[in-house]
């Protein structure tokens, strides 16, 4: 009886110690990328912020109003870095953890979707980076010149370009989703079709709500959005034809 519940153990026992192995690498590359982060951390961040300085007033600039935003606000930044460039070490500790347990065929999607997912990341967080950070900054500037001067909170500054650089990059994701969406046969690129001027539209509200009220940058923003969308059809069209070929009674 000790016998077959030793047995029975054993696997799960060795599971545990092996996340654990792969956990502690996971910290130890993110602890090593946080502390070199730090190390150039008002490098980074006057980068990051570059959008934002560009745009105040020669009589404005960044503050901090607590002794410890500037080091809270320098930490977070440098957590974030050192998970980027540790995230290549994390990836590969999580695929060595799960990848034993996938078939062949499971191994090959779950690397093309973490290839093109972080691709997709990558290319949004770029674009708000260079075209819709910029504008939906300098909009926020132009309130109350004429009263009072902006001066910026560092932590709330870095704060809203991270949240914007995070929502453009999740908003690039959108392609991907309706490929899995079509090839899950949960949308078909027919229904998509359908809504063209309604993606249109939404593409141009948000723009408005994010950019300043001037043609240039509303199409500057909206154009690359509805793009995301016709490029989400002709992926979703891909994915349907790819679940058709291996339903049953497809022609080989």
């Amino acid at each position: 009886m000790s016998t077959n519940t030793e047995e029975t153990r054993q696997p799960l026992t060795e599971h545990l110690d092996e996340l654990r192995r792969r956990l502690i690498r996971a910290l130890i590359a993110l602890g090593i990328g946080t502390g070199l982060c730090y190390n150039f951390a008002e490098r980074i961040y006057s980068a990051l912020l570059s959008p934002l300085t560009a745009a105040l007033p020669a009589d404005s600039h960044l503050i901090f109003t607590e002794l410890t935003e500037a080091f809270l606000t320098y930490f977070k930044m440098s957590l974030w870095g050192g998970f980027v460039l540790a995230s290549p070490v994390i990836f590969y500790q999580a695929w060595r953890f799960v990848s034993p347990g996938l078939y062949l065929k499971e191994r090959k999607l779950f690397l093309v979707f973490a290839a093109w997912s972080t691709i997709g990341f990558l290319a949004g967080m770029t674009f708000a980076y260079f075209v819709a950070v910029p504008a939906i900054l300098s909009f926020f500037l132009t309130f109350g010149r004429s009263v009072v001067i902006p001066m910026p909170s560092m932590r709330d500054s870095l704060s809203i370009v991270l949240r914007l650089l995070f929502i453009f990059g999740v908003m690039f994701e959108l392609p991907l989703v309706l490929f899995l969406a079509g090839r899950g046969g949960i949308v078909t690129p027919e229904f998509l079709r359908k809504w063209r001027k309604g993606a249109v539209l939404g593409a141009f509200l948000l723009a408005a709500v994010l950019t300043p009220p001037d043609a240039v940058s509303q199409i500057m923003i909206a154009f690359p959005l509805y793009a995301l969308f016709e490029i989400g059809i002709l992926l979703c069209a891909l994915g349907a034809r790819r679940r058709a070929s291996t339903l049953p009674g497809s022609p080989a």
